[in-house]
């Protein structure tokens, strides 16, 4: 018999793991064990990244199980040192960070993930951002709770651009930049897009630029790259100063791809209108962090693709990897394909 985990947390629980695998795991054994992320932030455990709970609680929960299904929970090399029946680990998520995947190759071990899950969700974060900072909401509300009424802000020199007939720059076309684009077009918006991996028949009305020429004519830059050690500091403080006074700069992909202080300094400086962000060099955020006292700054805590649909698109995702698994055929989004050969 097939023994299966289901190691959720408090976005996507044990039970939208399990819900959606029974039917398509018919006589597997099912297990439960529930993380504390988002409760307590995730973080390093051992040599992976971006991980919940303990190697202790995963190795324990693994005894006798062949397949594990998460979004968070760590499988290091010493968790596979100490779960030998273990054959595929499907992480819910756009990539497998919380997993040492040299280890899980030698071991045997399929990782599979999930692109996409959380697109929709982040793209649509994305755009709020872009209005809120543009249209001062965050503020303007703050100001309002305590029964300040900011007329002022309708002067010439205090107001900022509208999407429609600006230029939308999109760093990253993959599922969350196509989406922006498609959002912003509604909007009226001009978009251009700056990926190196994309060609022009996959762009639709959008024009592909260089990175530079997309800082020098786009008043909204939003950027959707993966961080690799290729693209860390991929805005630079040189490209940041490329773009038109009166910009605004928006973050919902990772910390490592651009320059805060360069965008701090844009801001003091009055040389940019505003940006938003939802991820950040360290997080939390810490509390001596420059971005808490540069003005027209809007920030989240890193919750873009945080939506019910992809908590539910995680597991359903997940569910389909399983069944392939099971069915003998390979998955299809396999992190460390060379294990497959191996394996059946």
């Amino acid at each position: 018999m097939t023994t299966i985990l289901a190691a959720g947390d408090h976005f996507v629980r044990s039970s939208l793991f399990t819900d959606s695998l029974r039917p398509l795991a018919p006589g597997a054994a099912f297990r439960e064990l529930t993380l504390p992320w988002p409760v307590e932030p995730f973080g390093p455990v051992a040599e992976v990244h971006e991980a919940s709970g303990t190697e202790e609680q995963l190795i324990e929960a693994l005894d006798g199980v062949d397949i594990c299904v998460t979004q968070m929970a760590p499988l290091t090399e010493r968790v596979l040192d100490a779960s030998p029946g273990l054959r595929l680990f499907c992480v819910g998520r756009g990539g497998p960070v919380n997993a040492n995947l040299a280890a899980a190759t030698r071991h045997g071990v399929a990782v599979t993930f999930a692109p996409g899950r959380n697109a929709t969700a982040t793209a649509e974060h994305t755009v709020a951002l872009m209005l809120a900072a543009t249209r001062r909401v965050p503020e303007t509300h703050h100001d309002l709770t305590g029964g300040i009424w900011r007329g002022d802000y309708y002067r010439y020199d205090s107001v900022g651009p509208e999407l429609e007939g600006s230029t939308v720059g999109i760093v990253g076309y993959g599922a969350i930049g196509s989406r922006v684009a498609r959002i912003v077009r509604g909007f009226g918006a001009r978009v251009l897009v700056a990926d190196p991996y994309v060609g022009e028949a996959d762009l639709g009305p959008a024009e592909l630029v260089d990175l530079p020429e997309l800082m020098r004519r786009s008043s909204f830059v939003t950027v959707h790259a993966r961080a690799t050690p290729k693209t860390e500091g991929l805005l630079s403080h040189e490209l940041i100063g490329l773009m038109p006074p009166g910009g605004v700069l928006v973050n919902c992909a990772r910390g490592s791809l651009l320059d805060y202080d360069a965008v701090c300094d844009a801001l003091d400086e009055g040389r940019l209108f505003g940006a938003a962000f939802d991820v950040f060099p360290e997080e939390p955020l810490p509390a001596g962090s420059r971005l808490r006292r540069t003005p027209n700054v809007v920030m989240t805590p890193h919750l873009a693709g945080a939506s019910k649909q992809t908590a539910h698109n995680a597991s359903a995702l997940v569910a389909d990897e399983v069944a392939r698994f099971l069915a003998g055929r390979a998955p299809a989004h396999c992190a460390n394909p060379e294990v497959l050969r191996t394996q059946h």
